[in-house]
């Protein structure tokens, strides 16, 4: 694989090299259309507007948006709307027949679900961005002025337009990553804007450092840490329990065929990322909802309470992402349906019987890496929360963000290497048809 490596490095695979630097220059293009403004927009007075709000649910979006919420760029509802619709679809799925169907019809059914989405994105945008356009001409600066230049019906539209426009680019973009590019399009798009911040918050630090606001030890025992947690999550997310699976021989005529030995792959951390974001979403909600309605105050009461860094708060937070890990593990990974496919095709698990005990044995071994898998999701995204009011530094990465950069990561060096392992089966194939000729 060494030798892959170098050969991508030297010039010898173009065809990986084209995808790589097709993916650099899409990626490029979002992180350009991310400093362009939506018309009619004080750029400046909505950043400081911005800034002045922390923890809340807005500060998450904006992370997702990679930072073109808060100058209300024409990218500023970020590729959120598309991964809400995807997931809508995939509840739906578990509940609405027609689309359970589709689910099982295989490529076509899924280009179906997959127009469904775009459709459905389309139709959050409007929503979202409408209302978006209606909360930007509520702010105002220290002096009274307006956000929004021309407040009015024609200044949401021109918004409402242009939001949905800039979503519906970046889920072609993604698209155009995913089958012309390296790695999962959309996923990219959400890591570019998260590392994007990186630099940025490197210079905050050294210069906390260099005027002794922040303790040289105390830095040095952040940055242990952090590379701690990334191997940490690396190890977790690469981890799995193998199910061994065994198909029996089948005698035709006076020929054998099958008596595989293969394993089923079980993730400890099936359900990825959506645990804390949708818990992280609940959580700062009421934060969200007060600032919109500052004369309440039992709603600045409550958003107090569970505010971020308040120990009900993390108490909450890892009850929901285990409650959301158990919850998008079930919506992902059905055992009945494993058990279907296996008996269909012969399979079974040596010492269980086929049918519903197998079923039962894949739901105690989920259940049991679902527990784990909660355990590691809860620890990675309170550990940076408990971090920053201990040691009072600006840690970049949280929980949720980290997860996101070092899964996609993960997932990209995969299919590089994969694509090299290819380019080295097709060498073999290469000189052997050459040697047979000669």
């Amino acid at each position: 694989m060494a030798s892959g490596f170098e050969g991508l490095m030297t010039g010898k695979v173009p065809e990986l090299q084209k995808r790589i630097l097709f993916t650099l220059g899409m990626l490029l293009v979002y992180r350009i259309g991310i400093h362009i403004p939506t018309p009619g927009i004080n750029s400046a007075m909505m950043q400081e507007w911005f800034d002045a709000q922390s923890g809340t649910l807005l500060g998450m979006f904006d992370m997702f948006s990679g930072g073109g919420l808060r100058t209300l760029s024409i990218f500023a509802l970020g590729i959120m709307p598309y991964i809400s619709a995807s997931i809508i679809v995939q509840l739906l799925g578990m509940v609405y027949p027609p689309f359970e169907a589709l689910q099982k019809e295989g490529p076509a059914g899924r280009h179906k679900l997959t127009q469904y989405t775009r459709y459905l994105t389309v139709l959050l945008c409007v929503i979202q961005g409408y209302f978006m356009s209606m909360g930007v001409e509520q702010m105002a600066g220290p002096g009274g002025e307006t956000v929004a230049y021309n407040p009015g019906l024609a200044f949401r539209l021109v918004a409402t337009v242009t939001l949905t426009t800039g979503t519906c680019f970046l889920m072609w973009l993604g698209e155009q990553i995913t089958e012309r590019g390296i790695g999962n399009g959309i996923s990219l798009i959400i890591f570019a804007g998260i590392v994007a911040r990186l630099p940025i918050a490197i210079y905050n630090t050294g210069r906390l450092v260099g005027t002794g606001e922040l303790n040289l030890f105390v830095f040095i025992m952040v940055v242990l840490l952090v590379f701690g947690v990334i191997a940490g999550i690396v190890f977790m997310e690469t981890s799995q329990r193998r199910v061994p699976i065994q198909y029996p021989k089948q005698i035709r005529g006076r020929k054998v065929y099958g008596g595989q030995n293969t394993h089923m792959p079980l993730k400890i951390n099936t359900s990825g990322v959506i645990p804390p974001i949708f818990a992280s979403s609940l959580l700062v909600f009421p934060a969200t909802i007060a600032q919109f309605f500052p004369d309440a105050s039992w709603m600045r009461t409550v958003s107090d309470v569970v505010g971020r860094g308040h120990i009900l708060y993390n108490l909450i937070y890892v009850v929901l992402i285990v409650f959301f890990t158990y919850f998008y593990t079930a919506v992902v990974f059905n055992p009945m349906d494993v058990s279907d496919n296996l008996k269909k095709y012969g399979g079974y698990i040596p010492g269980i019987r086929p049918g519903k005990a197998t079923a039962d044995y894949l739901d105690k071994v989920l259940s049991r890496l679902t527990l784990a898998g909660a355990v590691y999701l809860s620890a990675v995204c309170v550990l940076p929360q408990i971090l920053t009011s201990w040691a009072n530094v600006p840690f970049y990465f949280g929980g949720t963000s980290l997860l996101i950069v070092v899964g996609v990561a993960l997932d990209t060096m995969s299919q590089i290497e994969s694509h090299l392992i290819s380019r080295q089966y097709e060498g073999l194939l290469k000189s052997g048809r050459i040697k047979s000729r000669r």
